[in-house]
C-alpha cells in the first residue's frame, strides 16, 4: 500500500541538505529575476532603436519630399505633386457655323 506522510516537505531528512536546497532554490530564482530583467531592458533599448531609426528615416524623407516641393514653385511644406498648374501644348478649335440665309 501506498503510505502518506503528514510532511510533504522536503525530501531529504538532512537539516543541512534541507537548508542547501533551500539556498540553491533562493539563488535560482533570484538569478531569473536578475535575468529576466536584463532581457527586459535589452528588448526595451533595442525597441527604441529601432523606433528612433525609424522616426528619424521618416522625417528625412518628409524633409526632402518638401524641400522638392518647394524647388518645384511649391511652398515650403506643401506636398508634392501638382500645384494646380497644368503644363502642355494645346490647340484651339474653332467651330464654324454656316449661316442661312432664307
Amino acid at each position: 500500500m501506498t503510505q502518506f506522510s503528514a510532511n510533504r516537505g522536503f525530501p531529504a531528512g538532512n537539516p543541512i541538505a534541507n537548508a542547501l536546497v533551500i539556498i540553491v532554490g533562493s539563488l535560482v530564482i533570484g538569478a531569473s529575476i536578475v535575468l529576466g530583467f536584463v532581457a527586459f531592458v535589452v528588448l526595451s533599448v533595442i525597441l527604441m532603436i529601432v523606433a528612433a531609426v525609424v522616426g528619424i528615416r521618416l522625417w528625412w524623407f518628409r524633409r526632402k519630399f518638401a524641400k522638392a516641393g518647394a524647388d518645384k514653385g511649391g511652398k515650403p511644406g506643401d506636398p508634392p505633386g501638382p500645384s494646380g498648374v497644368i503644363e502642355g501644348e494645346y490647340r484651339v478649335v474653332v467651330e464654324e457655323r454656316e449661316e442661312r440665309q432664307d
